[in-house]
């Protein structure tokens, strides 16, 4: 495969809104050792872009500085050291950064087959969200069937892919979300009950139902206290994001008596090999069933790479339900 010398791709030309999003034309990277280069077809947008894009949250030293997380379409190269891909295999993959551009490189073992019978949009929208609830729902939290999941923010891309693997793998599911429409659509996934923040207390919700064995919150600020009143006991609460901000005061006695456990991770920092560990278990437990039409993706809405921007406005109006992605080939 010919490769261009030069390439289209998404910058973040100063620190704040949607608008600093900027189509630029910068050169094609090339793959190092244990490295593939993808020729993007669509890339997927999230929160963690846009934390980006606002100053809130700095690539690693060694990734690129366009934003884009995450992406699927076909090898264009590989680097020295890579076994498994060839060029033209078609891959989905978890991105160091990149992923606003018609060409990303990414790390071979980060990358993943397109499950049989996926489109490239529904691809590009799986592996920062099937990463990230497969290493903390499962991993962390330890989610078992039969548990009591909570899930607040059900109807994003986090809270969709939660509540289906977790209704996958015999969990009880129970959400927030903001609107009715967005409680039906966490219901026709797989969650026992929805519940709109704005009308019913979630922590009394849940205490009905006996308390949750695990909580995935990416809210923070006040909603930690409540999450630790509405867990079970010997329950886990997993932080992910801090929509409301990271600091709060909690009472350790609660953790002590009643056995909770506090814990999180945020995916983009963990090595290389942590992140490769997460793609083999996602391949074995869960590619199948992708495959086979089990779960999938929830599809929001899909954008032009220049037009990043909008679709960066539609994810922080917060009116979406599950994944916004950009067409780039």
């Amino acid at each position: 495969m010919t490769l261009p010398p030069s390439m289209t791709a998404v910058e973040i030309t100063a620190h704040g809104g949607p608008e600093v999003l900027q189509p630029v034309t910068v050169p094609v990277p090339v793959p190092k050792a244990g490295e593939i280069l993808i020729k993007v077809a669509y890339a997927g947008v999230n929160r963690p872009d846009a934390l980006q894009r606002a100053g809130l949250y700095n690539p690693p030293p060694d990734a690129s500085p366009l934003p884009g997380l995450e992406a699927a379409g076909t090898v264009a190269a590989v680097g020295p050291d890579v076994a498994r891909w060839t060029v033209g295999d078609a891959v989905t993959a978890l991105l160091p950064g990149g992923g606003y551009a018609e060409y990303v490189t990414t790390y071979a073992d980060h990358a993943l087959p397109v499950p049989e019978g996926m489109q490239m949009d529904q691809a590009a929208a799986l592996c920062e969200t099937y990463f990230t609830v497969w290493s903390n729902v499962f991993r962390r939290g330890g989610l078992q069937a039969g548990e009591r999941l909570l899930v607040h923010g059900g109807s994003s891309g986090i809270g969709t892919t939660a509540i289906q693997l977790a209704a996958l793998r015999g969990a009880r599911v129970f959400t927030t979300a903001g609107s009715a429409d967005k409680c039906n659509a966490c219901l026709a996934l797989g969650a026992e009950a929805a519940w709109n923040y704005h009308e019913v207390d979630f922590v009394d919700a849940m205490r009905t139902e006996g308390g949750a064995d695990v909580i995935l919150d990416m809210v923070g600020g006040d909603y930690i206290p409540r999450n630790v009143k509405a867990l079970a006991d010997d329950g886990r609460l997993v932080q992910i994001a801090f929509l409301q901000g990271p600091k709060v005061e909690v009472n350790f006695v609660q953790m002590m008596t009643r056995r909770l456990t506090l814990t999180g991770s945020t995916l983009r920092p963990q090595s290389v090999a942590a992140k490769a560990a997460i793609a083999r278990d996602l391949e074995t437990e869960v590619w199948p069933h992708l495959a086979s039409g089990r779960i999938a993706p929830v599809m929001d809405s899909e954008f032009a790479l220049t037009d990043a921007a909008q679709a960066h406005a539609r994810m922080e109006g917060s009116t979406h339900i599950g994944k916004i992605v950009l067409k780039v080939g």
